[in-house]
């Protein structure tokens, strides 16, 4: 069974990622979000030694992200999707977009660590992996992606267009979700890995953005664009049965990060608005019943409330996932939930704080701004709940839309 306590391993990885947070992201936060495009390169040392930390199974970088195969015990684990969940919601805590940015830890890194082989997993290690699913007629309708993927002897031609690929510039690789056969629909949809520097793969244009200013997103473009017929991630047999659950299966593994980014920047602004509410004399202390309690005292237990539930959402969705069980729902679940309880405490931290709150004197309307991104990517809030109906109801996408 979960359970709920963090353990020992665990705990101590993430302290790292707190002081990370604290001492590197903290005090660059606001010159990366005014100075968007910019590449952060006091990350490179960090990108280092995540990576290194990586490879010896520290759980703090997106290559933590994994499952495994069928278990041979009975034993309750709390691994690497547990680890990364837990170190991401506290870098995240620093500054989301930076956190975004780290060489070596993108989305895309995810996607190789939680469905390539083995062989693929070693010809990329320590490469800098974005992922590109959004086209401009498809976005939280990962079905209906326009991009295609036609084999071609022993390589696989690629043509499409790609928007809002996070750190699409600064990667190394990309990996793009196309379809074999767009008559055949979900099904066909498989994703591939691009290095950068193919012919026929063309970074369009920068995108400015409302939040994450420190992370680069950008618009590519494929045109003809050819790559090794291994460089396909998952099966090239197209099982309308599976439907493209090999691709989905990258989902449940990174929206529980995503979720845990969520909950980082929103701990991030309750942390500051009880600091300067108990200058104020305002304490909330749990002394009282929430009927009695002071108005703004209220908030605050309800904000709290809403980021503990979404935490607890969080953290079985990445003990699911550590011990082989089906999360799909439960990562939809959690993502849902710390999405939009992110985005409603930035933005009453930001009320509660009046002037000091909307004001670029502190970072709490940066946070707000911030948030709003967790409720978008991986899938919209929209999308989730959708996702959540169609496992409860037992229905399919083309019995419930």
């Amino acid at each position: 069974m979960i359970n709920l306590e963090i353990p020992k391993h665990l705990k101590g990885v993430a302290s790292m990622a707190h002081d990370i947070a604290q001492g590197m992201f903290r005090p660059i936060s606001r010159k990366y979000d005014k100075a968007e495009h910019t590449y952060p390169s006091e990350l490179d040392t960090l990108g280092a030694i995540l990576q290194g930390l990586d490879e010896g199974g520290s759980q703090l970088g997106a290559d933590g992200l994994s499952r495994k195969d069928k278990k041979k015990d009975n034993k309750n684990r709390n691994g690497r999707n547990m680890g990364t969940v837990l170190n991401v919601a506290e870098l995240c805590w620093g500054d989301l977009g930076l956190m975004l940015t780290i060489p070596g830890q993108g989305l895309g890194n995810a996607a190789i660590a939680a469905v390539a082989t083995p062989e693929q997993k070693e010809r990329f290690q320590g490469k800098w992996a974005s992922m590109a699913i959004t086209e401009p007629g498809a976005g939280s309708d990962s079905a209906n992606i326009q991009t295609t993927a036609r084999l071609d002897g022993e390589e696989w031609v690629l043509n499409g267009e790609k928007i809002y690929v996070t750190c699409g510039e600064r990667s190394d690789l990309v990996v793009v979700w196309a379809t074999l056969d767009k008559a055949q629909g979900r099904a066909a949809i498989k994703s591939f890995v691009v290095e950068k520097g193919t012919p026929g793969l063309e970074v369009a244009r920068l995108d400015k953005k409302l939040g994450i200013r420190a992370s680069d997103t950008a618009t590519i473009l494929l045109n003809d664009c050819r790559i090794p017929r291994n460089n396909l991630l998952g099966s090239e047999e197209i099982d309308v049965k599976k439907s493209f659950a090999g691709a989905m299966k990258t989902f449940d593994n990174t929206r529980p990060a995503v979720a845990a980014m969520a909950l980082g920047v929103a701990k991030a602004a309750l942390d500051l608005t009880r600091e300067l509410l108990r200058k104020e004399g305002i304490k909330a202390e749990y002394q009282e019943s929430l009927y009695e309690s002071h108005t703004i005292e209220a908030e605050i237990y309800r904000m709290e409330a809403e980021w503990e539930a979404a935490r607890l959402l969080t953290l079985k969705a990445a003990w699911m996932a550590d011990n082989n069980i089906p999360n799909s729902m439960h990562a939809s679940m959690c993502k849902a939930k710390a999405g939009k309880s992110a985005n409603d405490i930035t933005l009453k931290c930001v009320e509660l704080c009046g002037g000091l709150g909307y004001s670029e004197e502190l970072m709490l309307e940066k946070w707000a701004r911030d948030s709003k991104i967790t409720d978008i990517f991986e899938g919209t809030q929209q999308i989730q709940r959708l996702i959540i109906a169609r496992q409860l109801l037992g229905k399919s996408s083309k019995e419930l839309r």
